[in-house]
């Protein structure tokens, strides 16, 4: 008798119907509906090639929300995510550094400078006086 575990628990799935998860179950049916309700429904509009790859595109989406899984997300939030970051975010992030001391001490760091050209001033004058 062999009991299979999993190495991360929270990879655990308890299956319903032939290995399938409730989500994936009610996804695939829903693939299988939408699959059945294109072919009936543009049967005498379509060749049967094209008609086939219709099935294919329109239960693709519930086939998707119920099986695929990246790091952990499922579909729809591994699609918003990937709407968030390619559609809504900008490609060209700049890194501007914030340096809160430096906005401190602003005001004293000017007076300083001042200061300091000042002393600068006098020593350019003095020594320019004494030559």
């Amino acid at each position: 008798m062999e009991i299979k575990i999993n190495k991360e628990i929270r990879e655990y799935t308890e299956s319903i119907f032939f290995g399938l998860s409730l989500r994936q179950l009610i996804f695939a049916l829903l693939a299988v509906a939408a699959a059945i309700g294109l072919f009936f429904s543009l049967r005498s509009v379509l060749h049967i090639e094209v008609l086939g790859w219709v099935c294919i595109v329109g239960a693709f989406p519930f086939g998707a929300l119920g099986f695929i899984r990246y790091n952990g997300m499922p579909f729809e939030k591994l699609a918003a995510a990937i709407i968030r970051s390619v559609v809504l975010m900008p490609e060209h992030l700049v890194f501007r550094s914030d340096n809160l001391m430096m906005r401190l001490m602003e005001s004293n760091i000017k007076t300083h400078r001042k200061d300091m050209k000042r002393r600068d001033d006098k020593d350019i004058t003095t020594k320019t006086e004494t030559r």
